[in-house]
């Protein structure tokens, strides 16, 4: 089985969209490999066969390749609008010296709007830190899923702004532009508002209550932001968002900050669970898959 793309790949490479398409590839033959054949390639135009309904409509050639029975759908059944929402603040921008999360991240759009368009799905990209940095319309074309690579290849070789990030205000403002039901996919660090989660849960429940579904990819560096896995010496810790300095080494805080993220991402995905919103920890060394296949199975559920 081809192996995953990872970071290091990606500091190899300068075109978004070649890495896209090989990540989507890579992707799509490891499911036709693996057992879930449901979600194999055919699923942008099939739909699993129920017992007892019309057989006119299967599919007799993919049930020759795959021994399952597929029923064909029309363009109006598989058609899918998605926002996918990037935060491009500063603390997505570690760690710095290969801008992490941001790149983990961004790929990860890419590589989303590459398979949307292969489904034949509408797709749009919104930038955000403590407002809308960017906002694209949502299309379904060749060229604007050229343009949306473009945008973030560009947005990699930007530099971080000392913004702070402010997801609450960027998805209310969302929720009251997308006049039709759609998936919204948040790809963020969520290290905002830590103490007020009801303020990021307020504009969340916005969207719910528009009924559109919502997709959070929680983007970390598991083994620093998470675990505080520093080697014992002095370090000069800065926030890269309000510039405040702390010095100590990591046995004087490491038991406290490791409970303290436990509670706040337990805090996350318990009230995520409560608004049935798909709330998806991601570790930025982690394969890409991971990610692609939350999508499928979210996408499914949208149906």
């Amino acid at each position: 089985m081809k192996k995953p793309l990872t970071l290091a790949d990606v500091q190899k490479f300068e075109n978004m969209e070649f890495l896209a398409k090989q990540l989507v590839e890579g992707f799509i033959t490891g499911l036709h490999q693996s057992p879930y054949h449901g979600f194999s390639v055919e699923f942008s135009e099939h739909r699993l066969y129920n017992s007892g309904e019309s057989t006119r409509h299967i599919d007799w050639k993919v049930f020759a390749r795959t021994d399952k029975l597929f029923v064909k759908r029309y363009e109006e059944e598989t058609n899918l609008r998605c926002h996918m929402l990037l935060d491009v603040s500063p603390s997505m921008y570690y760690p710095t010296e290969n801008n992490g999360k941001l790149t983990f991240s961004t790929l990860c759009a890419a590589a989303l709007a590459t398979l949307l368009r292969k489904q034949r799905d509408a797709v749009g990209l919104v930038t955000f830190s403590d407002k809308i940095e960017l906002q694209t319309p949502v299309r379904s074309t060749g060229s604007h899923l050229h343009t949306l690579l473009l945008i973030l290849q560009k947005q990699l070789e930007q530099k971080p702004t000392s913004k702070d990030t402010n997801v609450a205000d960027v998805v209310h403002h969302i929720a009251q532009q997308i006049p039709k039901r759609s998936l919204v996919v948040i790809f963020s660090d969520m290290l905002s508002q830590q103490d007020n989660l009801d303020t990021i849960f307020a504009a969340l429940q916005h969207l719910k209550h528009q009924n559109h579904e919502v997709l959070i990819f929680h983007v970390m560096d598991r083994k620093t932001e998470e675990e505080f896995d520093f080697a014992e010496r002095p370090y000069v810790f800065v926030d890269v968002e309000t510039g405040q300095e702390l010095k100590l080494q990591p046995s004087q805080v490491r038991e406290h900050y490791r409970t303290a993220v436990e509670n706040y991402k337990r805090e996350l995905e318990l009230k995520c669970g409560q608004y049935r919103i798909d709330f998806v920890p991601v570790d930025i060394s982690e394969p890409f898959d991971k990610v692609l296949y939350a999508y499928l199975v979210k996408r499914g559920k949208v149906r």
